[in-house]
């Protein structure tokens, strides 16, 4: 196997791995595998390859990982902002929800939805109220109160 192959699949691991940890630093080394990869492709050996990940990785460490972190949290933040704001709205209920599912609309958007107390059951067509965001569905009541906080 060629040092470039080497330090492409290392590249290609890393960068994979990142999905799992989220937090932009095996991406990072993924990043310097692959500028080794490409130096050894062009005929650095595996010392001056290994020199070349480790620059480049630091460098991307350094430089590239706060930006880039700083960037996803500003996205984050957004997203959060964009869900709280449902929060007390009033939800159509499109497709009955009792405690294991339905679905509402608010607004324009569709989404799953699940009775707060897991009791209550709102039908087709009804009003409901948005008491809560959880990831990708929401707790509705139709009884049209919010909690006291």
């Amino acid at each position: 196997m060629t040092p470039a192959l080497i330090w492409l699949l290392i590249g290609v691991v890393l960068i994979g791995a990142e999905f799992v940890s989220g937090e932009l630093f095996l991406v990072m080394l993924g990043g310097g595998a692959l500028a080794a990869a490409g130096g050894a492709a062009l005929g650095l050996g595996m010392l001056p390859s290994a020199g070349l990940f480790a620059i480049v990785s630091v460098l991307l460490l350094l430089a590239a990982r706060p930006a880039a972190k700083r960037k996803l949290q500003e996205r984050m933040g957004s997203l959060e902002r964009h869900q709280d704001k449902f929060v007390g709205a009033a939800a159509e209920v499109v497709e009955r929800v009792d405690g294991s599912g339905g679905q509402v609309r608010i607004g324009r958007e569709l989404w799953s939805a699940r009775s707060m107390d897991g009791q209550e059951v709102l039908e087709q067509g009804s009003t409901a109220t948005v008491l809560q965001v959880t990831g990708a569905s929401v707790l509705v009541t139709g009884r049209g109160e919010l909690p006291s906080s």
